[in-house]
Parts: structure tokens; sequence; C-alpha cells
């Protein structure tokens, strides 16, 4: 027990034990003050379940070398488009969600094949043009969503009849469908059953491509890409398939979070999407070459209960709001943390 203990900072590392305990001092607070413990639990998990498929599309990139995502907003448009074809075509319910995420898979197979392209011409710096990849899709994407050939009601602006408006509700369509699935009521906390077994069973399956011929492949050229080359694995073919693998879960990360939220938000609201997914994944544990379903679930966990957390209880203790500027420390000083450590990786 004694030894387990001792070794316990090195399992998890000195960051992720701060956050602990802060996320501990936090309910400590919370309980103090006469704060219902249950709604912030409940939630947390909410948050967690919205966000973990954002956050798992970090770990193919990372295991095949690419680095972090930071071009997630690529996949997340993607997985907008493919929702709203379904609330154009007033599709309701579980047939709304699963049409979406249909409609969009193609859209980021293709997608992702051609900035999977891109990056393999600029090997080495796949992390800051991927955010420049990003931030060039959403405001392209701006045009789109003016031009768009949509003429549902509740998608257009009611003057004109053109263009689509700059948030959309999905009561009408397929808003919380997995938050009300197997919904379970423990003890005055809340448990969204259905949401996070879909975020576990996506993480099942990630892991279970990562056995694969294919998954070992990519994982052998992102850590050795001379070493993969010579055992005749083609390391841009296995960057691509991280690539595009990753873009395919941003889509789907999109549509599990809009259908939580229950709203879709265009224009520029997806521009910083990708850097709260980037922070969970740093930390839960990753690194810049190595990343897992541990990490994914561990962070997702940490970074989502704090920030869940952080607003309630500031707000009763100092009557202020510091929400905002607790998740902007946590999720660049993570991000600067990452990116500052002194790994090297080299580079075929």
């Amino acid at each position: 027990m004694t030894k387990g203990l001792q070794e316990l900072p090195a399992k998890l590392g000195v960051p992720r034990l701060i956050i602990i305990g802060f996320l501990v001092f936090i309910f400590a607070i919370a309980f103090i003050t006469g704060l219902p413990i249950g709604p912030l639990v409940s939630a947390s998990l909410i948050r967690i379940g919205m966000n973990g498929v954002l956050v798992l599309a970090m770990v193919p990139t990372i295991s095949a070398g690419v680095g972090l995502n930071f071009g997630l907003p690529v996949g997340i448009l993607c997985g907008l488009v493919g929702a709203l074809i379904s609330m154009q075509l007033n599709l309701q319910g579980f047939a709304g969600f699963w049409s979406a995420i249909a409609f969009s898979l193609p859209l980021a197979i293709v997608a992702g094949w051609g900035y999977a392209l891109l990056l393999n011409r600029v090997k080495g710096q796949e992390m800051m043009v991927g955010t420049y990849v990003g931030f060039s899709s959403v405001a392209f994407m701006c045009i789109f969503w003016l031009l768009a050939p949509f003429d549902n009601p509740e998608l257009v602006w009611a003057i004109g009849g053109r263009g689509l408006r700059s948030t959309l509700t999905l009561d009408n369509h397929f808003g919380k469908v997995l938050n009300k699935l197997f919904l379970v009521s423990l003890g005055g906390v809340e448990v969204p059953v259905g949401l996070l077994a879909f975020f576990g069973l996506l993480c099942l399956l990630v892991h279970l491509v990562f056995r694969t011929k294919l998954g070992l492949a990519v994982k052998a050229a992102g850590s050795n890409p001379r070493f993969a080359e010579a055992a005749g694995i083609k390391p841009d073919k296995t960057r691509q398939v991280g690539v595009i693998l990753s873009t395919v879960l941003g889509a789907i990360g999109i549509v599990v979070y809009a259908q939580s939220y229950g709203f879709i938000q265009l224009y520029m609201a997806p521009l910083m999407m990708g850097f709260p997914a980037v922070a969970a994944i740093l930390i839960g544990g990753a690194s810049l070459q190595r990343a897992s379903i541990s990490h994914v679930v561990l962070g997702t966990f940490l970074f989502q209960t704090l920030l869940t957390t952080t607003l309630p209880v500031t707000s009763r203790v100092i009557q202020g709001d510091i929400s905002e500027v607790a998740r902007l420390i946590v999720s660049n000083g993570m991000i600067l943390y990452a990116l500052t450590r002194g790994e090297r990786r080299e580079i075929a």
C-alpha cells in the first residue's frame, strides 16, 4: 500500500496531482458554502460525455507522429454540415442523430485526406500549420453559411430567407437524445448512461483499431519513421490514416457535443474548439509522441470537471465570475507545458 502511494506521483505526474488536489479543494469549498454537490457532479458527467469524443480525436494524430491536431475545426465543420443536412430533412430523434453522423462521414474522409496531404508537405511544422488550417477553414465556411442552399425556415434568417442563422436549436430534431437515453438518478446525481456509453464505445473502437495490423503500422511509423520505412511501412500513408481518423472523430464529436448542448453554433463559434481538446488530453498525461485512451478519459474528466465546478464555487465565494480566466489559464498553460518539454522525435 505504501509502495503504491509512493509510485503514484510518478504514474500520474505532478500536474495531474495538482489538478486533482485543486478539484478536491473546490468540492470542499462547495460543501462548506452550502452548494449542492449533486448538480455539480451531474453537470460534470454531462460535460465529460459531450466533450470526450473531441478529445479522443487527438489520439490518431499523436500516434501517427503528426502531433496535436490543432486543425480539429476541419472535422468539426464537416460534422456541422452533416447536422444541417439532417435538420434540413426534418429528421428527428435518433434518426436525425445517426443521419447527421452518416452525412458528415464522407465529408470528413475527403477533408481529412486533403488535410493529410498538406501536413505531409510540412513535416516538423504540423501543429503550427494545422492551427492556421483550422482558422482559415472556419473563416471560409462563414461564406458558405451565408450562401448554402438551405431553405428550412428553422435554419435561415427570417428576413430575406437567405443565409443560416448563427445559433440553431435542436429541440425539434435530435437535441439531447443521448443525454436522455438511460438517464439514471443516484443519490441526487443524474448519470447520463447513454451519453457516457457512446463515448466509451468510441474509445473501445479506437483502441481496437490500434490493435489491428493497420493501427500497429500507424503507431510504428509515428514512433520511429525510419525504422518503419525499413520494415516496409510507408510513413506518409500511415500519417494520412491518422489524420483522416482524427477528422472523422472530430465530425462525430461535434454532433455529440451539439445534441448534448441543444444548439448548433455556426460562423466563428468553432474557431477555438480545438484548444480545449488539446489541453484536456495533455492534462491526462499525453505527450507530443504518445497518447492512449486512458489519457483521454483522465484528461477529459479533470479538465471538464474543473471548468464545471469553478464557475458556481467562485461565484459563491468572491461574488464574481473568473471561470473564463481559469479556463484560459488551464488550457493554454497545459499546452505551453507540453510544447516546452524536452522530448524530441526524429523526423524522417
